[in-house]
């Protein structure tokens, strides 16, 4: 009996994974490539491998067409999409469904609908999940005017059809409407191909909570726990941690509940995130979107559960039932994750490609990396500056943070500049050891320390 054979529509460590995933499950990998990632590790781990364009995502990692042609001219049975690309556009599962294929995540009609942050607020609320104060969809600035008004200032500017923080304006006086709407306008327009925008109440001091859901095709969905994500810079994360710390178990337990309601209420089928946030001064948690994909991050709630992730995901799209249930989940220490990337950090994180001429990780009984670069392996500049996921885990926190210092501390990268020493400089903080953080923390408070730390070194060096 042949195989089943995996089309795998991405790259970087998220490739290793998912190869590494399909190797236990006996399946055959087939990996897409461009021309930049003919020599990777995933390429070099895959059954096969097929370059379907040049170096750049439109032409290669971003081509439905080019893809299912491929995954049937391959005999693949199935395709993973990974995080990023094509992960969270509904034209792929669509495209899976129209050509025979499975598609390793939702239903099309169920990403299409949870993609547009606007409807899947409705469907938060009509599954009895809390949203903060906001409006519907915005079209102009005049209409945003009045809704700001109401809501009173400061009030935040989201897209519609997107995230990552495009499209999004903080807004603290009614005087700086006009200029933020027609900004954010035209970002959500360059990045999601459209406009429309939505407001929010601002939080001022929140967190960024986040539970993980699986959910199969019998009706059945479960939790995973929660992680904190809240350490941030430009809305996108740095560390990632599971349990969070510092939260009343009362609120974590309707957290998770409401994350299942919505899961339920939608029919959800596959891994999913729904994302929190936390208002600190209120103790209230609002709704904020789902990632219908596997997360960067969910290695620390592999790392604190047991689950395989990605193993979940093979065995829901094959149409198997999960393997565990609600009640057999059980909690294991803590786990934290620091994201290396590519970049100069005393330079406004500028990325910096180049070739790796030494990349020697961290090893462990309590750490984790997940990594698809090696020594001699060159840092494209066509695509995302993420080298490798750190994961440290511990009985306590505590543990895990001094085994995630030790692994910074033994992680060897040369050949480009790193992230390393600002990730350093963000665990060593006080407020990160006992978790007095919101999603502002790092843009407020650590920047300006870290690079005030900068100019003392450089006066002393002089």
């Amino acid at each position: 009996m042949r195989k089943k054979r995996v089309l795998i529509v991405n790259r970087g460590e998220i490739a290793v994974r998912i190869i590494r995933s399909c190797e236990q499950n006996d399946f055959e990998t087939v990996l897409v490539v461009s021309e930049a990632d003919k020599e990777s590790l995933a390429a070099r781990l895959a059954d096969k491998v097929v370059c379907i364009g040049p170096p750049q995502a439109n032409l290669s990692y971003l081509n439905i067409p080019m893809i299912i042609s491929t995954a049937l001219g391959v005999g693949a049975d199935a395709i993973h999409p990974g995080y990023g690309f094509l992960a969270e556009n509904p034209e792929l599962p669509a495209a899976c469904e129209k050509n025979g294929l499975i598609f390793i995540g939702p239903r099309s009609e169920t990403m299409k609908q949870l993609g547009d942050k606007i409807r899947a607020r409705k469907i938060a609320t009509e599954c009895g999940v809390p949203i903060n104060q906001g409006s519907e969809g915005l079209s102009d600035p005049q209409t945003a005017e009045a809704m700001a008004q109401e809501l009173g200032f400061p009030i935040l500017l989201k897209a519609s059809a997107g995230g990552g923080g495009r499209g999004m304006r903080i807004v603290r006086e009614a005087k700086e409407l006009k200029n933020a709407f027609s900004m954010a306008s035209k970002e959500a327009q360059m990045a999601f191909g459209d406009p429309t925008l939505f407001m929010e109440r601002y939080i001022q001091n929140a967190r960024h909570v986040e539970v993980q859901i699986l959910g199969d095709n019998f009706g059945r969905v479960i939790h995973l726990g929660q992680r904190d994500c809240s350490s941030q810079r430009r809305y996108q994360k740095v560390v990632e941690e599971a349990p969070p710390i510092g939260l009343p178990a009362e609120l974590t337990e309707k957290i998770s509940e409401a994350a299942v309601s919505l899961a339920r209420g939608i029919d959800y089928n596959s891994a999913g995130t729904v994302e929190f946030l936390v208002d600190m001064d209120r103790d209230q948690f609002y709704f904020m979107e789902v990632n219908t994909r596997i997360q960067v991050e969910h290695p620390v709630t592999e790392e604190v559960t047991g689950v395989d992730l990605i193993k979940e995901q093979i065995r829901i799209a094959f149409g198997h039932s999960l393997s565990i249930k609600q009640s057999e989940v059980q909690y294991r220490g803590h786990a934290i994750e620091c994201r290396i990337t590519a970049e100069d950090s005393r330079n406004d994180f500028m990325p910096t490609p180049g070739r790796l001429t030494r990349f020697r990780v961290p090893y462990g009984d309590d750490i984790r990396v997940d990594t698809h670069c090696h020594q001699g392996y060159p840092i494209s500049p066509y695509y995302d500056s993420l080298m490798a996921k750190v994961i440290a885990r511990g009985e306590t926190r505590d543990i895990a943070l001094k085994n995630l210092k030790t692994a910074l501390e033994t992680f060897e990268i040369s050949g480009v500049e790193s992230n390393i020493p600002f990730l350093q400089f963000l665990i060593s903080r006080p407020e990160f050891a006992t978790g007095n953080i919101n999603v502002k923390w790092i843009e407020n408070e650590v920047l300006p320390a870290f690079l005030s730390s900068m100019e003392y070194d450089k006066a002393l060096s002089n």
